[in-house]
């Protein structure tokens, strides 16, 4: 019948749409609607995500990201009273005159880049936006935006929407550690790598190799120091949620000073090892090296096991 017809769902793919506007809205669509409803014509799009194969991941991770950036979409600038979205925080205030168009430009800006898959990038532009207000002494906006940026560290990649899998929730994310480790023979071949513990397993499709390039023969800190800024690069791979080092106070300082020089902020923690090169002490946070304390000792093994294996495939070469 033709009524069952036109009520019939169309099963099409979800996008996410940002309107042409002064005060851009941030917009979840079917790809019908998409077709038929905001054609140029009818309404100006200025930039389209997806599509998105699961609707209900999606909606999830519209509202965590609704959460991080409050955005418009139904509002109308001018307004007499604040809409009510403005009133429990998931809209800046646009209605009624609260935000800029400029500060609201800043929030756009940022949420393209979180579904471009860019978190390495939005990261790195929160820290230095974070320092500019400490500087100017706006210690409100400044504490905002370190919230944000932890935020971020600890939710996983919208780019697993896209892939069809699931989100987990806000409050459960992946607990993803990276554990560093160096390997040379008295300065020669020396190479380092990273090995991945998600969620108490090792993932070992996330490993990575590098050989070092620049740092000084022999020092294991500079070497640190190069894998590190070199990972950091690729915006692509997701950040961890905790850094391992192999070593002690120095490797670990060295870490941290990486990770402030690139904005980025994730804790660190680094395995002592004894005389038989077995670990003593885990030295940094005190809650995760407790809570996650398995986790810690497995990829710190697997760091040193990959590394000594790369180590000697290029010392086979030479």
């Amino acid at each position: 019948p033709p009524y069952n017809s036109i009520a019939k769902d169309d099963k099409s793919f979800n996008y996410v749409v940002l309107t042409k506007e002064a005060f851009p809205r941030i917009l979840m669509v079917r790809g019908k609607d998409l077709a038929d409803n905001l054609k140029p014509k009818t309404y100006k799009l200025k930039t389209i995500f997806g599509p998105f194969p699961q609707g209900l991941a999606l909606r999830e991770a519209m509202k965590l990201v609704r959460k991080i950036f409050p955005f418009r979409d139904k509002c109308t600038p001018g307004q007499e009273k604040p809409c009510f979205n403005a009133q429990i925080g998931l809209c800046p205030g646009v209605c009624v005159g609260m935000i800029s168009k400029e500060e609201y430009g800043k929030i756009i800006r940022n949420i393209k880049l979180f579904f471009e898959g860019k978190k390495g990038a939005l990261l790195r532009q929160l820290a230095r936006e974070m320092k500019r207000y400490a500087k100017r002494q706006e210690f409100e906006k400044a504490a905002a935006t370190r919230k944000t940026i932890f935020t971020l560290n600890h939710i996983q990649d919208v780019a697993l929407i896209k892939r069809g899998l699931k989100v987990p929730a806000p409050n459960l994310p992946v607990f993803r550690i990276e554990a560093y480790d160096i390997a040379h023979l008295s300065g020669t071949g020396t190479v380092g790598v990273f090995t991945v513990v998600e969620d108490g397993r090792a993932k070992k499709s996330d490993y990575r190799m590098f050989r070092i390039r620049t740092a000084p023969k022999g020092s294991d800190t500079d070497a640190l120091k190069e894998v590190l800024e070199r990972r950091l690069r690729h915006d692509e791979w997701s950040l961890p949620s905790l850094i391992v080092v192999d070593g002690g106070v120095a490797q670990k300082n060295t870490v941290m000073r990486s990770l402030r020089a690139a904005g980025v902020g994730i804790p660190v923690v680094s395995v002592v090892k004894d005389e038989h090169h077995r670990p003593r002490e885990i030295l940094g946070e005190g809650s995760l090296k407790h809570t996650h304390e398995r986790e810690i000792l497995l990829a710190n093994s697997e760091a040193h096991r990959f590394a000594i294996g790369y180590h000697r495939k290029v010392r086979g070469r030479q």
